[in-house]
């Protein structure tokens, strides 16, 4: 068994700004684990900086190295691993990053394309869009080119005191498309006033307004406003889930297999959100096709029901490292068919966007 890794760097299309910074490169971890003439592959969803959540490259690097690479080397199935690494608290995204690699292994030892291998698929992805801020009317353009290509939910980034601002603006020239909006948790308890003025604008859900590990504060707010709240970074685990819905924080779920420590945890989420009749969708981190498979076999399964972030590539970067990016037809993306997550990869594009690489085991 062989594990080992490449550092990317790949510039993206377009600058991605959110209320915690701006995004030029992807910069990412893809790992490879080879064994028995099998290949399988993940991709850690941290970035350089720890803005999204506590993790990033760095650390998750040093917890697969000196914990978690003696755990796969063993191959175990995904629920054991997850099983063998409860000692290590947190690192979620690390963990993720192997797990998922268990799944692509396993799933193409069984023979079987991952969103099979996970059951329940209905064999499509709906799909939606999440836009970085930038000048209105760059913005306004990019909603209707997505609407043009057949996005099903546009989601827009918003930070405090520039919600009226870009949400009125979509509002008046798309008065009638299903829109959602994503805070980053740009926003504090103190400003409940401010935001009760997003109900005006008929969302189908407001993202993550509050503190990125909050529970309380966002149950109160639900409380106050008729926009459904959707929690993103608060939830870290299942039980975060199964205490959001019994305390009303929200009625909606981002599920990102990444900061819930991979599929297995993901799975459970989706079961906690159907029991609570909830809503869920599958979030995206700016993934190469490798993670875009992941979350597109998620995306497919029945129990979604949410158009999630799983935009084709194109939108995001000039040349994937995978030689068949998605293709989207009517809102819709299709799992790849092949075993596990049936990428192909652009040895050209893996080898121009290397920054770094190296053997684990």
């Amino acid at each position: 068994m062989r594990l080992s890794y490449h550092k990317l760097k790949i510039p993206l299309i377009s600058p991605f700004t959110t209320s915690f910074g701006t995004d030029v490169n992807k910069d990412v971890y893809v790992f490879t684990l080879e064994h028995n003439g099998i290949t399988a592959y993940s991709e850690s969803v941290t970035d350089e900086n720890p803005f999204y959540g506590s993790e990033d490259n760095y650390t998750v690097i040093h917890i697969v190295q000196k914990y978690l690479a003696q755990i796969v080397k063993d191959l175990p199935e995904p629920q054991e691993f997850n099983k063998k690494t409860m000692f290590i608290k947190g690192n979620n995204m690390a963990k993720a990053s192997m797990e998922m690699l268990l799944y692509d292994y396993h799933a193409k030892v069984k023979e079987k394309p991952l969103a099979e291998y996970m059951g329940k698929s209905r064999g499509y992805a709906n799909v939606g869009i999440s836009l970085g801020m930038d000048d209105i009317n760059v913005t306004l353009k990019k909603i209707q080119d997505a609407l043009n290509r057949g996005y099903k939910r546009i989601k827009v980034k918003i930070m405090k005191g520039k919600e009226t601002q870009i949400l009125g603006a979509v509002r008046d020239q798309f008065p009638d498309i299903t829109l959602s909006a994503d805070a980053n948790s740009d926003y504090t308890e103190k400003d409940f006033q401010l935001i009760k003025k997003i109900d005006r604008y008929d969302l189908i859900y407001l993202e993550q307004p509050l503190y990125h590990d909050d529970i309380i504060y966002h149950s109160r707010l639900a409380k106050e406003i008729s926009t459904p709240l959707c929690l993103d970074e608060s939830i870290t685990s299942p039980e975060k889930a199964q205490k959001a819905f019994e305390m009303e924080a929200c009625s909606v779920i981002n599920i990102k297999e990444g900061r819930l420590g991979g599929i297995g945890n993901s799975i459970k989420v989706m079961d906690i959100v159907k029991n609570f009749k909830g809503h869920v969708w599958i979030g995206g981190m700016l993934e190469t096709g490798i993670g875009r498979s992941f979350n597109v076999s998620m995306a497919s399964l029945s129990d979604i029901d949410y158009p999630g972030d799983t935009s084709p590539n194109d939108k995001y970067f000039t040349h994937d490292i995978v030689k068949n990016p998605f293709t989207m037809e009517n809102g819709t993306i299709k799992p790849n068919m092949g075993y596990g997550i049936g990428v192909e990869i652009s040895e050209e594009y893996l080898k121009k966007y290397t920054v770094e690489e190296g053997f684990i085991v």
